[in-house]
């Protein structure tokens, strides 16, 4: 018997293969109860946290490798110079990183007095004659003699956020921080005088980010809105007469959104950042195939290495970048969200204002958004005094995840079924062992 087609227009109707509107409701509600119960899980913020920071740091290496290697030989050094000093300072900031993870919470709140005593004692130290460095036209740095230098101020944040966050815990467990002078004293006078140091070195980038932290711990410890508004105030009173009273940060201010080098040149290296990021297009012209790190941009490892980015590895690059410290700032307000330990929260409160601050100020800067603060990108930029402390705070962050109730739990209870696995691979791979051997050897 000889079987043939139906004729077209016979035979069953076939069903429809066009998605529905009430199905494309269902897959996309389907989708986002399965992206809330992701985020909802015990061990999200511990995760985002070491994986969103690991690859900024690793990502950060591959682009201080490249964007310095021009830099490095017009200053007759090798050409991996800059790389192997930011791999040194990231391997040293990995101990501290675990150290700050295995350190009680205890042991955090003690070692918060000292460091903010060696911070200042160091910031006053930098105003010594023959003692502190002026780097770019900031008197901000201590040379220990040879390429080895140290900028106090950037431990001077992380002493902020630990000695504060332990100051406005004991305050909160007396019940005092609903009374004004407990609030501002003696926090305020103890930024102001880190604030005042840093001033007088003339870095305001720094000073910059020390009071978005100072301002972040004011707000996670409940400020009434007139007063936090006034202290807003008076700090933007102080930001414009700082800026009026300086030619130099007057051209930073006046090179915001500029696109033409301008008089004397004064905005070429906001011109040229944004000259970077439109060579780069969609996907980039490739790593190390950079034009503008051949001396037309300064800083390409340092302040500027976003630019260096977006030429290299295009708007996939910096998105990739932008995403992964929206992971990071998301993990650390959740992890202060939901704790109920107050120096926990103001701690991880502070740093996260700290690194999402910083990052927004050096790429609003690299956009021509922002004036040219001269701060470096957290965790990517090139620089050991600013990875070391914020290794140290970024694994604060990590025991804090991992210290929450629900998280602990679930560690306690992934670790024995990481030993049994493991046990299970090894009987398995003894007995290969054994099965490949010949029967003499037996």
């Amino acid at each position: 018997m000889r079987l043939t087609r139906p004729r077209r227009g016979t035979g069953a109707p076939r069903p429809s293969r066009r998605p529905t509107r009430a199905s494309v409701l269902e897959a996309v509600r389907g989708a986002q109860t399965r992206v809330r119960r992701a985020w909802d899980r015990p061990l999200t913020a511990y995760y985002l946290i070491m994986g969103g920071s690991l690859l900024i740091l690793v990502l950060g290496l591959v682009m201080v490798y490249s964007a310095s290697q021009i830099k490095a030989l017009q200053s007759g050094l090798a050409p991996s110079y800059f790389f192997r000093k930011q791999l040194f300072a990231a391997a040293l900031g990995g101990v501290l990183l675990l150290l700050a993870v295995r350190m009680p919470i205890k042991l955090h709140r003690a070692f918060a007095y000292p460091l903010l005593a060696v911070s200042v004692f160091l910031m006053c130290l930098v105003q010594v004659p023959g003692i502190g460095v002026a780097v770019g036209g900031n008197q901000n740095w201590i040379s220990f003699g040879g390429p080895f230098m140290l900028q106090p101020s950037e431990f001077g944040k992380l002493a902020l956020v630990l000695w504060g966050a332990d100051l406005l815990a004991r305050k909160q467990d007396k019940r005092l921080l609903g009374q004004w002078k407990h609030l501002l004293v003696p926090l305020v006078p103890a930024a102001a005088i880190l604030l005042g140091l840093i001033m007088l070195g003339g870095d305001m980038g720094t000073a910059i980010i020390l009071t978005a932290i100072l301002f972040g711990l004011l707000w996670l410890a409940g400020a009434p809105t007139r007063l936090f508004g006034g202290v807003l105030a008076f700090a933007v009173a102080i930001g414009v007469l700082l800026i009026k009273t300086s030619a130099n940060r007057m051209s930073r201010l006046a090179c915001i959104g500029a696109t033409e080098p301008g008089h004397n040149d004064q905005c070429w290296q906001a011109v040229h950042g944004i000259y970077a990021l439109a060579n780069g297009g969609w996907f980039g012209s490739g790593l190390g195939a950079s034009m503008e790190k051949w001396g037309e941009l300064p800083e390409p490892h340092t302040d500027f290495i976003f630019a260096i980015t977006g030429e290299e590895l295009g708007l996939a690059g910096t998105l990739s970048v932008l995403v992964l410290f929206a992971a990071l700032g998301y993990a650390g307000i959740r992890v202060a969200g939901r704790t109920e330990d107050h120096f926990v929260r103001y701690a991880a409160g502070g740093v996260t204002t700290w690194i999402t601050a910083q990052a927004v100020v050096n790429i609003g800067a690299v956009l021509g958004l922002l004036p040219i603060a001269g701060v470096p990108l957290p965790l990517f930029s090139y620089g050991g005094s600013a990875l070391l402390p914020t290794m140290f705070a970024i694994g604060l962050l990590i025991a804090f995840a991992r210290a929450e109730p629900s998280a602990r739990a679930a560690l306690a209870m992934r670790q024995p079924a990481l030993w049994k696995k493991l046990a299970r691979v090894r009987r398995k791979t003894m007995r290969r062992r054994v099965k490949k051997r010949p029967s003499g050897e037996r």
